[in-house]
């Protein structure tokens, strides 16, 4: 993480899961400020990493929120985008509210963040999608249509913010508090059959992605890519 030292670093939904892991690797190297929805789950991500340097409540669906914060703050070097509120189902079956707000949370939160992120010349912007990009679900349509779009944004982004350097992170199934919606067991049997399938044969964790993300963010010659971390699933 030498590429990381003494550099300032952004992790926009960085109270949990990828984005929490991502900011605890980069800590004790950069200068580390996570932000989030949740005041409570920011102070306990700190308490928990001390290395994380600072915090600040932001609602990324909140555009004018999102260009307050970066126009209080001096440039960065590397931006990550990650977390997002969306409800899976078929397109048939997933209420069309719901649908309007995981495009809100998904794909607006990073197109608010890419207009006003200040980032220095050969810094990078990172966002998070999704391997339904690429691998559909029946009962994930959307959520397919919104990591494409992500991914999609993510390239025109490339040129027109260059010189900063703008990638995204594809994973499937993570070990995140995402499923701890599922009791226990149910919890443990989505595991398994996910491993079984994939050619790894195991689940990612959320520092598996964490490293995928720098991996991109500070090599120089890294841009308009999508990395999957996948654990195979796009070609199982």
């Amino acid at each position: 993480m030498m590429d990381l030292q003494g550099k300032r670093v952004a992790i926009l939904g960085g109270s949990s899961g990828i984005g929490l892991a991502a900011a605890a690797l980069a800590g004790p190297h950069a200068h580390v400020l996570i932000a989030g929805r949740s005041a409570d789950k920011l102070a306990a991500a700190r308490a928990a990493h001390p290395a994380i340097a600072a915090s600040a409540a932001l609602d990324m669906m909140d555009d004018e929120a999102v260009r307050g914060f970066f126009a209080g703050q001096d440039e960065w070097d590397h931006v990550v985008v990650c977390g997002s509120r969306t409800r899976t189902g078929p397109v048939r079956g997933l209420d069309l509210q719901d649908a309007y707000e995981a495009m809100q949370s998904k794909f607006w939160s990073a197109y608010h963040v890419a207009r006003s992120c200040r980032i220095r010349a050969g810094g990078s912007l990172t966002l998070v999608s999704g391997v339904f990009s690429v691998r559909p679900d029946r009962n994930a349509v959307l959520q397919g249509a919104i990591n494409a779009a992500l991914e999609g944004l993510m390239r025109g982004l490339a040129l027109e913010l260059a010189p900063v350097r703008v990638n995204a992170i594809s994973p499937s199934v993570t070990d995140t508090p995402l499923w701890d919606k599922l009791d226990p067991d149910q919890r443990k049997r989505k595991f398994e059959s996910y491993a079984a399938r994939v050619p790894v044969g195991r689940i990612a964790a959320p520092d598996d992605v964490a490293r995928a993300i720098f991996a991109v963010a500070t090599n120089p010659c890294i841009t308009g890519s999508t990395l999957l971390v996948d654990c195979g699933d796009a070609v199982s």
